[in-house]
This record gives C-alpha cells, structure tokens and sequence, in this order.
C-alpha cells in the first residue's frame, strides 16, 4: 500500500479529533485559562457531544445505513438527530472536543475548534454532500434547505 493508500486508511474523523484534543491539550497546559463553572460547562458539553454521536449512530443502525465517512448511505436520515443538524455525528465531534478544551481550562484553544469543522467539511461532508445530492436528488436538496448542516 502506497503512501496515499495508508493516509486514506487512517483519515477519519474520529483521528482528526484525536489530532485536535492533544493539540488544544497541549497549548491549553502551557497556557491555561479557565472561568467559573468551566469544569461543570465543559463537561455537558462534553456529554451532549456523545450523547449527539451516540443517537445518531444508533439511529443509522437501525436503519441499516452506512456509519463510516465515505461509504455510501443506503437510506436517507431525516428525522430524530437528524432533524436538528445534517451531520449530528460531527457535531457531536464539534461539542466533545468543545466541552474538553473548557474542562481542561484550555480556552486559549478554542480557536481550534472553528479550525477542526472546517477540516471535516473539506475532508467528509462536502464529499458527503455530494454523493447524497446525486443518490437522493430532491428529497436531498430540500432536507438541506429546512436542516442547518451543524445545527
């Protein structure tokens, strides 16, 4: 396996969020900044984030539909979690790195966080964007013009 092989077997999401965890812990430690409450914040953030990932992932289960970034969705997800955002799983990655940053007193870091959406929507979900488009067509278009793409 070539080079570009094995970097197209470990890009996924959940390294990209490993990549941005370590990296906001590590300025966070040099320079922490915290403010009252920011344990307590971070940690709803932090569960509501795998709660989010959690829900969605089931509801994909259910429906036999694919999980995995890049593998074609058998069934078009418009309703529970995916009422509230087209990428609830993102978004969920999106509120877990958020609430471990505030927890940590990392807030120096949350800079990083605007910075990690936009790798996950030119690595995944413009992608994504793209093959649902093509497969679902209208039904598509229209969940995108009634359903925010993070929230």
């Amino acid at each position: 396996m070539g080079s570009e092989g094995m970097a197209r077997e470990i890009d996924f999401p959940p390294v990209w969020l490993a990549v941005f965890v370590v990296l906001g812990g590590l300025i966070g430690r040099l320079w922490p900044i915290t403010f009252p409450y920011s344990s307590e914040i971070g940690a709803g953030l932090l569960v509501l984030g795998l709660l989010l990932m959690v829900l969605a992932a089931l509801q994909m289960l259910m429906v036999r539909t694919a999980i995995m970034p890049r593998q074609e969705a058998s069934t078009l997800i418009t309703g529970g979690v995916f009422r509230l955002s087209r990428n609830p799983i993102y978004l969920g990655d999106v509120l877990f790195l958020t609430g471990l940053l505030v927890n940590w007193g990392a807030l120096i870091s949350l800079p990083l966080v605007p910075v990690f959406m936009m790798v996950l929507y030119h690595r995944f979900i413009a992608e994504e964007e793209e093959r649902l488009t093509r497969d679902y067509g209208e039904i598509y278009t229209g969940y995108q013009s009634t359903t925010r793409r993070w929230i």
